[in-house]
């Protein structure tokens, strides 16, 4: 049980992969797709997707994303 005085866990996935086109959200190989983490707050996911995000700014093809995974699993409770 948490207690009161713990920050309410918010989890978010970082991922991405190389997309076929810059104008849609397809991605080339399912297979390649790179999970960076699952991290408990949107701060830390954000870190984290920055850094990948800069490592790969080359590759115009290659987008990473911040899935709010709490938003999923308790709609009701954003």
């Amino acid at each position: 049980m948490a207690h009161d005085s713990e920050k309410k866990q918010r989890l978010h996935l970082v991922f991405g992969g190389e997309l076929t086109t810059l104008t849609d959200v397809h991605f080339r190989d399912l297979d390649k797709l790179d999970i960076v983490g699952i991290f408990p707050d949107y701060e830390s996911a954000h870190i984290a997707w920055k850094s990948k995000a800069q490592m790969t700014v080359d590759n115009a093809h290659m987008r990473y994303f911040i899935v709010h995974m709490h938003r999923l699993l308790d709609p009701e409770n954003d």
